[in-house]
């Protein structure tokens, strides 16, 4: 018997909404980071409708990652109760 991958039982592409969904944030901030080109997205059928690939929004995470890193790392949080 064949295994299924995991990759084949999720859908390749995902809408705007489904983009908000997983990041916790709404449509309209989901419209404003393809605009900004801050996430790679396509516009496809006639009416033009937005779709992310998968691949793209965990790309966008791990670069939100690196750059939460390297703010943290730029900016210590020093606790003044502690001293």
């Amino acid at each position: 018997m064949a295994e299924v991958s995991p990759r084949m039982t999720q859908p390749r592409f995902l809408t705007l909404s489904d983009v908000a969904e997983v990041l916790n944030i709404s449509a309209s901030q989901t419209y404003a980071l393809v605009r900004s080109g801050e996430l790679a997205a396509i516009k496809i059928g006639g009416r033009g409708q937005w779709r992310v690939e998968r691949e793209q929004l965990e790309s966008y995470i791990s670069r939100m990652y690196d750059q939460t890193k390297q703010f943290v790392a730029e900016h210590p949080f020093i606790d003044s109760a502690a001293d």
